[in-house]
Protein backbone atom coordinates (compact mmCIF):
# COMPACT_ATOMS: atom_id res chain seq x y z
CA UNK A 1 0.00 0.00 0.00
CA UNK A 2 1.61 3.45 -0.87
CA UNK A 3 0.07 7.05 -0.52
CA UNK A 4 1.49 10.75 -1.85
CA UNK A 5 0.60 11.64 1.71
CA UNK A 6 0.09 8.76 3.91
CA UNK A 7 -2.33 11.46 6.27
CA UNK A 8 -5.13 10.28 3.39
CA UNK A 9 -4.91 6.83 5.52
CA UNK A 10 -4.29 8.43 9.11
CA UNK A 11 -4.06 11.83 10.33
CA UNK A 12 -1.25 10.72 12.50
CA UNK A 13 0.66 10.04 9.40
CA UNK A 14 0.48 13.71 7.45
CA UNK A 15 3.49 14.92 5.87
CA UNK A 16 5.06 11.13 5.13
CA UNK A 17 4.97 9.90 1.63
CA UNK A 18 5.74 6.94 -0.45
CA UNK A 19 8.35 6.81 -2.68
CA UNK A 20 10.76 4.39 -4.80
CA UNK A 21 14.11 4.80 -6.24
CA UNK A 22 16.30 2.19 -8.63
CA UNK A 23 19.14 0.93 -6.75
CA UNK A 24 20.83 -1.66 -9.43
CA UNK A 25 17.91 -2.02 -11.46
CA UNK A 26 15.47 -2.87 -8.12
CA UNK A 27 12.63 -0.59 -8.25
CA UNK A 28 12.67 0.07 -3.92
CA UNK A 29 10.06 1.21 -1.75
CA UNK A 30 10.94 3.75 1.10
CA UNK A 31 8.69 5.88 3.33
CA UNK A 32 9.97 9.45 4.27
CA UNK A 33 9.42 12.24 6.35
CA UNK A 34 8.32 15.79 4.63
CA UNK A 35 11.90 17.47 5.16
CA UNK A 36 10.12 20.98 5.39
CA UNK A 37 8.44 19.96 8.30
CA UNK A 38 11.90 18.74 10.41
CA UNK A 39 15.07 20.93 11.62
CA UNK A 40 18.48 20.58 10.12
CA UNK A 41 20.24 17.44 10.92
CA UNK A 42 21.51 13.73 10.08
CA UNK A 43 18.62 11.85 8.00
CA UNK A 44 17.50 8.59 10.13
CA UNK A 45 17.70 5.68 8.21
CA UNK A 46 15.08 3.17 9.78
CA UNK A 47 15.20 -0.77 8.89
CA UNK A 48 12.55 -3.38 9.83
CA UNK A 49 13.11 -7.09 10.58
CA UNK A 50 13.40 -8.25 6.71
CA UNK A 51 9.95 -10.32 7.29
CA UNK A 52 7.84 -6.85 7.61
CA UNK A 53 7.37 -4.07 5.81
CA UNK A 54 8.58 -0.39 6.03
CA UNK A 55 4.77 0.09 7.50
CA UNK A 56 5.89 -1.03 10.76
CA UNK A 57 7.89 1.44 11.44
CA UNK A 58 5.24 4.67 10.11
CA UNK A 59 4.07 5.77 14.11
CA UNK A 60 7.95 6.63 14.39
CA UNK A 61 8.26 8.16 11.58
CA UNK A 62 5.39 10.37 12.50
CA UNK A 63 6.86 10.83 16.16
CA UNK A 64 10.42 11.62 14.76
CA UNK A 65 8.92 13.79 11.78
CA UNK A 66 8.83 17.30 13.98
CA UNK A 67 12.44 16.13 15.11
CA UNK A 68 14.38 15.02 12.58
CA UNK A 69 14.08 13.82 8.99
CA UNK A 70 13.59 10.12 8.57
CA UNK A 71 13.10 7.34 6.00
CA UNK A 72 11.97 3.56 6.15
CA UNK A 73 12.85 1.18 3.62
CA UNK A 74 11.17 -2.22 2.19
CA UNK A 75 14.01 -4.39 2.18
CA UNK A 76 14.10 -7.07 -0.85
CA UNK A 77 11.22 -10.03 -0.28
CA UNK A 78 9.42 -8.67 2.72
CA UNK A 79 6.43 -10.36 2.64
CA UNK A 80 4.43 -7.07 2.64
CA UNK A 81 6.41 -4.89 0.79
CA UNK A 82 6.95 -3.08 -2.32
CA UNK A 83 10.67 -3.79 -3.19
CA UNK A 84 10.80 -6.56 -5.57
CA UNK A 85 13.06 -9.98 -4.83
CA UNK A 86 15.94 -9.75 -7.72
CA UNK A 87 16.73 -13.49 -6.92
CA UNK A 88 15.56 -15.65 -4.18
CA UNK A 89 19.60 -15.09 -2.17
CA UNK A 90 19.10 -11.63 -1.96
CA UNK A 91 16.52 -12.15 1.08
CA UNK A 92 19.60 -12.87 2.72
CA UNK A 93 20.96 -10.92 6.10
CA UNK A 94 24.41 -10.05 4.52
CA UNK A 95 23.38 -9.33 1.22
CA UNK A 96 20.86 -7.32 2.68
CA UNK A 97 23.70 -5.07 4.26
CA UNK A 98 25.18 -4.62 0.58
CA UNK A 99 21.85 -3.58 -0.31
CA UNK A 100 21.76 -1.11 2.39
CA UNK A 101 24.89 0.14 0.98
CA UNK A 102 23.56 0.45 -2.21
CA UNK A 103 20.48 2.59 -0.86
CA UNK A 104 22.27 4.80 0.97
CA UNK A 105 24.36 5.80 -2.31
CA UNK A 106 21.38 6.11 -4.52
CA UNK A 107 20.00 8.60 -2.07
CA UNK A 108 23.07 10.00 -1.33
CA UNK A 109 22.59 9.41 2.59
CA UNK A 110 25.62 10.19 4.68
CA UNK A 111 26.20 10.56 8.50
CA UNK A 112 22.87 8.86 8.85
CA UNK A 113 21.61 7.87 12.14
CA UNK A 114 20.87 4.08 11.59
CA UNK A 115 18.13 2.10 13.39
CA UNK A 116 18.02 -1.54 13.19
CA UNK A 117 14.90 -3.50 14.33
CA UNK A 118 15.64 -7.35 15.07
CA UNK A 119 16.80 -8.89 12.24
CA UNK A 120 17.36 -5.50 10.99
CA UNK A 121 19.65 -5.01 13.64
CA UNK A 122 21.50 -7.30 12.10
CA UNK A 123 21.56 -6.05 9.09
CA UNK A 124 22.27 -2.00 10.40
CA UNK A 125 24.94 -3.68 12.54
CA UNK A 126 26.78 -5.31 9.74
CA UNK A 127 26.41 -2.21 7.31
CA UNK A 128 27.91 0.47 9.63
CA UNK A 129 31.03 -1.77 10.73
CA UNK A 130 31.24 -1.97 6.26
CA UNK A 131 30.79 1.88 5.92
CA UNK A 132 31.83 3.35 8.82
CA UNK A 133 32.10 6.63 7.09
CA UNK A 134 28.13 7.16 6.62
CA UNK A 135 26.75 5.87 9.99
CA UNK A 136 27.21 8.73 12.46
CA UNK A 137 25.21 6.70 15.16
CA UNK A 138 23.83 3.16 15.51
CA UNK A 139 20.19 2.39 17.25
CA UNK A 140 20.01 -1.18 17.91
CA UNK A 141 16.59 -2.16 18.89
CA UNK A 142 16.49 -5.82 20.38
CA UNK A 143 18.93 -6.55 17.50
CA UNK A 144 19.26 -10.35 16.73
CA UNK A 145 22.77 -10.66 17.43
CA UNK A 146 25.35 -13.90 18.65
CA UNK A 147 24.05 -14.79 22.07
CA UNK A 148 26.41 -15.92 24.01
CA UNK A 149 27.37 -19.84 23.93
CA UNK A 150 29.35 -22.45 26.22
CA UNK A 151 32.29 -24.32 23.95
CA UNK A 152 30.28 -27.13 23.69
CA UNK A 153 27.11 -25.47 22.24
CA UNK A 154 29.48 -23.85 19.80
CA UNK A 155 30.70 -27.01 18.93
CA UNK A 156 27.14 -28.61 18.47
CA UNK A 157 25.98 -25.42 16.47
CA UNK A 158 28.63 -25.82 14.10
CA UNK A 159 28.02 -29.69 13.33
CA UNK A 160 24.63 -31.07 14.30
CA UNK A 161 23.35 -27.27 13.71
CA UNK A 162 24.52 -26.29 10.13
CA UNK A 163 23.37 -29.56 9.40
CA UNK A 164 19.69 -28.89 11.04
CA UNK A 165 19.75 -25.87 9.05
CA UNK A 166 20.35 -27.66 5.78
CA UNK A 167 17.60 -29.79 6.56
CA UNK A 168 14.84 -27.40 7.59
CA UNK A 169 15.11 -24.37 5.28
CA UNK A 170 13.76 -26.98 2.72
CA UNK A 171 11.12 -28.48 4.96
CA UNK A 172 10.56 -25.11 5.56
CA UNK A 173 9.83 -24.40 1.97
CA UNK A 174 7.42 -27.67 1.42
CA UNK A 175 5.18 -26.00 4.32
CA UNK A 176 4.85 -22.91 3.04
CA UNK A 177 3.85 -24.48 -0.60
CA UNK A 178 1.20 -26.39 1.85
CA UNK A 179 -0.39 -24.73 4.57
CA UNK A 180 1.02 -20.69 3.52
CA UNK A 181 -2.43 -19.59 3.04
CA UNK A 182 -3.27 -21.09 6.65
CA UNK A 183 -0.39 -19.22 8.00
CA UNK A 184 -1.31 -16.17 6.56
CA UNK A 185 -4.59 -16.53 7.78
CA UNK A 186 -3.50 -17.07 11.17
CA UNK A 187 -1.63 -13.75 11.11
CA UNK A 188 -4.66 -12.14 9.73
CA UNK A 189 -6.15 -13.40 13.11
CA UNK A 190 -3.74 -11.76 15.23
CA UNK A 191 -3.97 -8.81 13.18
CA UNK A 192 -7.99 -8.66 13.85
CA UNK A 193 -7.29 -9.16 17.54
CA UNK A 194 -3.45 -8.38 19.00
CA UNK A 195 -4.67 -10.17 22.55
CA UNK A 196 -5.15 -13.50 20.73
CA UNK A 197 -1.35 -13.75 21.17
CA UNK A 198 -0.96 -13.72 24.75
CA UNK A 199 -1.64 -17.09 25.61
CA UNK A 200 -0.61 -18.37 22.18
CA UNK A 201 3.06 -19.76 21.96
CA UNK A 202 3.62 -16.89 19.63
CA UNK A 203 3.74 -14.70 22.50
CA UNK A 204 7.27 -12.66 22.30
CA UNK A 205 5.90 -10.37 25.24
CA UNK A 206 4.68 -6.91 25.65
CA UNK A 207 1.19 -6.19 25.09
CA UNK A 208 0.51 -5.47 21.09
CA UNK A 209 -2.77 -4.09 21.82
CA UNK A 210 -0.75 -0.91 22.33
CA UNK A 211 -0.43 -0.64 18.97
CA UNK A 212 -2.52 2.06 17.46
CA UNK A 213 -6.17 1.51 15.52
CA UNK A 214 -4.65 2.76 12.26
CA UNK A 215 -1.17 0.80 12.49
CA UNK A 216 -3.16 -2.51 13.14
CA UNK A 217 -6.06 -1.66 10.47
CA UNK A 218 -2.81 -0.77 7.39
CA UNK A 219 -1.08 -3.88 8.69
CA UNK A 220 -4.02 -6.27 8.60
CA UNK A 221 -4.82 -5.07 4.97
CA UNK A 222 -1.28 -5.35 3.87
CA UNK A 223 -1.18 -9.49 5.46
CA UNK A 224 -4.45 -9.81 3.36
CA UNK A 225 -3.26 -8.76 0.48
CA UNK A 226 -0.02 -11.10 0.85
CA UNK A 227 0.54 -14.28 -1.64
CA UNK A 228 1.98 -17.46 0.33
CA UNK A 229 4.70 -17.44 -2.60
CA UNK A 230 6.57 -14.17 -0.50
CA UNK A 231 6.97 -16.77 2.37
CA UNK A 232 9.21 -18.14 0.76
CA UNK A 233 11.60 -15.55 1.36
CA UNK A 234 10.79 -15.30 5.01
CA UNK A 235 12.89 -18.90 5.08
CA UNK A 236 16.00 -17.46 3.51
CA UNK A 237 15.63 -14.57 5.74
CA UNK A 238 15.41 -16.88 8.66
CA UNK A 239 18.06 -19.88 7.85
CA UNK A 240 21.17 -16.91 7.07
CA UNK A 241 20.17 -15.31 10.67
CA UNK A 242 20.06 -18.56 12.41
CA UNK A 243 23.99 -19.27 10.72
CA UNK A 244 24.73 -15.94 11.47
CA UNK A 245 23.92 -16.00 15.39
CA UNK A 246 24.40 -19.65 15.51
CA UNK A 247 26.46 -21.60 13.24
CA UNK A 248 28.94 -19.34 11.61
CA UNK A 249 29.26 -16.09 14.10
CA UNK A 250 32.48 -14.36 13.06
CA UNK A 251 31.09 -12.08 10.47
CA UNK A 252 28.40 -10.78 13.48
CA UNK A 253 31.08 -10.98 16.24
CA UNK A 254 33.78 -8.87 13.85
CA UNK A 255 31.20 -6.53 13.16
CA UNK A 256 30.33 -5.67 16.52
CA UNK A 257 34.00 -5.32 17.59
CA UNK A 258 34.81 -3.25 14.65
CA UNK A 259 31.38 -0.73 14.56
CA UNK A 260 33.21 2.76 15.53
CA UNK A 261 29.92 4.81 15.51
CA UNK A 262 28.38 5.75 19.14
CA UNK A 263 25.37 3.23 19.70
CA UNK A 264 22.25 2.73 21.40
CA UNK A 265 21.25 -0.32 22.65
CA UNK A 266 17.54 -0.51 23.01
CA UNK A 267 16.15 -3.23 24.67
CA UNK A 268 12.09 -3.97 26.11
CA UNK A 269 12.48 -5.60 29.99
CA UNK A 270 9.05 -7.93 29.16
CA UNK A 271 10.93 -9.12 25.51
CA UNK A 272 10.74 -13.13 25.14
CA UNK A 273 13.28 -13.05 22.74
CA UNK A 274 16.36 -11.23 23.30
CA UNK A 275 17.15 -12.05 27.34
CA UNK A 276 18.91 -10.15 29.52
CA UNK A 277 21.87 -12.74 29.30
CA UNK A 278 22.42 -11.95 25.34
CA UNK A 279 21.99 -7.74 26.97
CA UNK A 280 24.89 -8.27 29.34
CA UNK A 281 27.49 -10.03 27.01
CA UNK A 282 26.84 -7.62 23.95
CA UNK A 283 27.72 -4.68 26.79
CA UNK A 284 30.03 -6.75 28.14
CA UNK A 285 31.82 -7.37 25.13
CA UNK A 286 31.08 -3.20 23.94
CA UNK A 287 31.17 -1.38 27.14
CA UNK A 288 31.26 2.04 25.56
CA UNK A 289 27.71 0.88 23.98
CA UNK A 290 24.49 2.83 25.65
CA UNK A 291 21.98 1.05 26.93
CA UNK A 292 17.99 2.00 27.08
CA UNK A 293 15.53 -0.40 28.70
CA UNK A 294 11.83 0.31 27.94
CA UNK A 295 10.04 -0.98 30.67
CA UNK A 296 6.96 -3.06 29.92
CA UNK A 297 7.91 -3.34 26.37
CA UNK A 298 8.50 -6.30 24.51
CA UNK A 299 10.21 -7.29 21.33
CA UNK A 300 8.12 -4.35 18.93
CA UNK A 301 8.93 -1.20 20.70
CA UNK A 302 7.93 0.57 17.29
CA UNK A 303 4.54 -0.47 17.41
CA UNK A 304 3.79 -0.71 21.47
CA UNK A 305 5.28 2.13 22.23
CA UNK A 306 6.47 4.68 19.46
CA UNK A 307 6.78 7.79 21.10
CA UNK A 308 8.89 6.42 24.20
CA UNK A 309 10.92 5.38 21.55
CA UNK A 310 11.35 8.07 19.27
CA UNK A 311 12.08 10.51 22.35
CA UNK A 312 14.48 7.91 23.94
CA UNK A 313 16.52 7.86 20.41
CA UNK A 314 16.37 11.26 20.32
CA UNK A 315 17.51 12.39 23.57
CA UNK A 316 20.21 9.81 23.63
CA UNK A 317 21.55 11.60 20.08
CA UNK A 318 21.18 14.91 21.66
CA UNK A 319 20.55 18.96 20.87
CA UNK A 320 24.52 18.76 19.03
CA UNK A 321 22.76 16.38 16.10
CA UNK A 322 19.04 18.06 16.10
CA UNK A 323 19.06 21.79 16.81
CA UNK A 324 16.11 23.57 15.77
Amino acid sequence: MQYADWGERATRWSGIRSETVDVRGTKVHYLVTDQARSPEGPVHLLVPNPANSASTWLDVLAELQPHAHAIALDLPGTIAGHTALPNRRAAGIETNALFLRDFADALHLDQIVLHGWSAGGMIALLFAAQAPERVARLVLVLPALPPPLSGSETRNWRTLGRAGLAIAAPLALVVVRLSGRRILAAQLRVLDDPALIANSRWNIGGDLTRMSPELAALLRDEMAAVEPTRLRSAITVYASLMSLMFVRQHPALDAMRRVTAPTLLVWGDDDRLTPRASIDDWTAQRPDWNLAILHHVGHAPPIEAPAEYARTVIDWCGPQLHDR
